[in-house]
């Protein structure tokens, strides 16, 4: 098995993974070809200090026994996983990408042709200038389904007046290329597994940097995940929409073993579905 580099951060503490100093750390002297990057909501550094401290056994404390503690750090601003994750993976900051949260107001853009999935209203184009701005379950053809319903609804998104009222696909809403992209410049492959359909932006502007993309709807109703070893059956049932999977811990834990099962079947060298061999990606991985 492939065994790639893993760089763990965190949505509301940027955090090394922890336990060894630079200065300190196992040179890298080899040529390092795959990165793994995890993004863990809500992990401050303190946490995970604390969680390696007393499971001395844990995956988590393995790979902090190999890392780098990187404390001249902070976290963006508004701390939160959404512009966290767009700062790892673009460098830049919520000013720099565009990205503040999933859920902000543009005063330059107009509203969708429809009222959206969580009743963010449509409007017309250019008539209003001004709208709410959703990337989160709000625009998945049916925010419902694990799968957003296929996608994202065209009549969902956001128009742009000054260039004929097309439709802003979230990766065109960021300001500023990814690491995806930068890796597909040089051949290399890429994948990454995220929280909603939506968060493609991962693309970058191009709409190319992600060439295996896998975004299970967090908010949708839970269902029965035979293909997991233990969620066949769903532990706390939840009809309403919007907060299903998270609102147990049993039910996220089976959310988030699909992130797991897809970038296991990666590091194997498969699509996030396990269904094609198509090599290990240069860059890949997950935000829980």
């Amino acid at each position: 098995m492939v065994k790639p580099l893993v760089l763990l951060g965190a949505g509301l503490a940027v955090a090394g993974i922890a336990n060894a100093s630079a200065a300190e750390s196992e040179s890298f002297s080899h040529e390092i070809k795959h990165v793994l990057l995890i993004s863990v909501d809500g992990l401050h550094a303190l946490d995970l200090t604390n969680y390696v401290a007393t499971h001395k056994d844990s995956t988590l404390a393995e790979l902090s026994a190999h890392g780098i503690t990187y404390t001249n750090n902070s976290t963006s601003t508004p701390s939160d996983s959404f512009p966290g994750l767009a700062s790892l993976v673009t460098g830049g900051s919520p000013v720099t990408a565009g990205l503040w949260y999933d859920d902000t107001y543009n005063r330059a853009l107009s509203p969708p042709k429809m009222t959206d999935g969580l009743g963010n209203p449509g409007g017309s184009c250019p008539g209003t200038i001004g709208t709410n701005v959703a990337w989160d379950e709000a625009v998945d053809i049916d925010l419902t389904k694990l799968d957003g319903g296929g996608g994202l609804n065209p009549d969902f998104l956001v128009r742009d007046p000054n260039n004929g009222c097309h439709t802003i696909m979230p990766h065109q809403y960021l300001r500023v290329n990814t690491i995806f992209e930068v890796a597909r410049q040089h051949g290399l492959r890429t994948a990454w597994t995220d929280k909603h359909p939506s968060y493609e932006w991962t693309n970058g502007p191009s709409g190319k940097g992600v060439e295996d993309f896998y975004g299970p709807e967090i908010n949708s109703i839970p269902v029965p995940l035979p293909q997991i070893q233990g969620c066949g059956v769903v532990a706390f049932p939840d009809p309403t929409p919007d907060d299903g999977w998270t609102t147990s811990f049993a039910n996220i834990k089976c959310y988030d073993l699909l992130h797991v099962r897809a970038v296991l079947n990666q590091i194997d060298g498969l699509t996030h579905d396990g269904k094609k061999k198509v090599g290990v990606p240069a860059i890949f991985g997950t935000n829980f």
